[in-house]
């Protein structure tokens, strides 16, 4: 893997990038921090610097002898099997830094199988693995931890999906986190088809069992949200927005068993790490 062009490492320390994607411009979207390791490093290093960055997602880069990258993702407090957004930074990151021709398309390898990555002009476009939800009963204590009436509820080996009456209530969700906290699992995603415009459904996401009390923009849950409002919607090309405080839109494809999501990314900051 070669070095980001502008910063210079010595051989105790390695490259970090932080990345708001989902976004077209900085602080919007989703931060993750992007690391690019030069070997393989413990995994309690690794989770300490995704503990040191305090952001929902630390993504960690090495390239394999395959010429992929093995990719691999840490909140604060435990590795996750699936991200959308810190995926979506790693790729910006490559591209942009020429470690990657901007023309070249790019895999990944991870805990959920290869993942891939194109350029599409100014949007980045994932090829992601669908995880449509089943119906599910759920916790007794779930509509009271979020506070609202679902009219739908279902489940994929993530999460929670609750579909309620309107917009207006996916914005005005106020959670007990400690409540969701005890649930277990994963995360939450609240969605309801929006009002009109621009986008096709609206969400948000709650996973403070991971250290996320809100995500600000999820691309994992749109593998879920994708099939899901693909199939209430009847067309397989949507466009999401993922309504919390810094918000991000996501541009969605339902292709049978993958799930193509688009997004914008922007670098913030660069530095180092003393290497472990």
């Amino acid at each position: 893997m070669g070095r980001p062009n502008d910063l210079k490492l010595t051989g105790s320390e390695v490259a970090l990038v932080q990345v708001d994607a989902f976004a077209r411009e900085v602080f919007q979207g989703n931060p993750a921090a992007v690391c690019l390791l030069s070997g393989p490093v413990d995994e309690a290093w690794m989770q300490s610097v995704a503990g040191e960055m305090n952001l929902s997602e630390t993504a960690f880069l090495l390239r394999q002898s395959s010429g992929a990258y093995g990719l691999r993702w840490f909140t604060p407090k435990v590795e996750v099997d699936l991200c959308g957004h810190a995926t979506l930074a790693s790729a910006h990151v490559l591209w942009e830094d020429g470690i990657v021709s901007r023309d070249a398309g790019m895999c990944f390898e991870t805990r959920s199988g290869v993942l891939r990555a194109t350029r599409h002009a100014d949007w980045i476009k994932l090829d992601f693995p669908a995880e449509p939800p089943a119906p599910a009963e759920p916790p007794p204590d779930l509509a009271a931890a979020l506070g609202v009436e679902p009219r739908y509820v279902g489940r994929n080996r993530f999460d929670y999906l609750l579909e309620v009456d309107s917009e207006a209530v996916v914005r005005e969700v106020a959670p007990d986190f400690a409540a969701l906290r005890r649930l277990g699992g994963r995360g939450f995603i609240v969605t309801s088809q929006a009002c009109g415009g621009a986008f096709d459904f609206v969400s948000r996401f709650f996973a403070p069992a991971c250290g996320i009390d809100e995500d600000p923009v999820t691309g994992s849950a749109h593998c879920c949200l994708g099939p899901y409002w693909g199939q209430r919607l009847r067309q397989d090309s949507l466009t999401g927005y993922q309504a919390s405080s810094r918000g991000g839109v996501v541009r969605v494809r339902v292709a049978g068993d993958r799930v193509h999501l688009h997004g914008q990314a922007v670098t913030v900051f660069r530095t180092t790490l003393t290497a472990p």
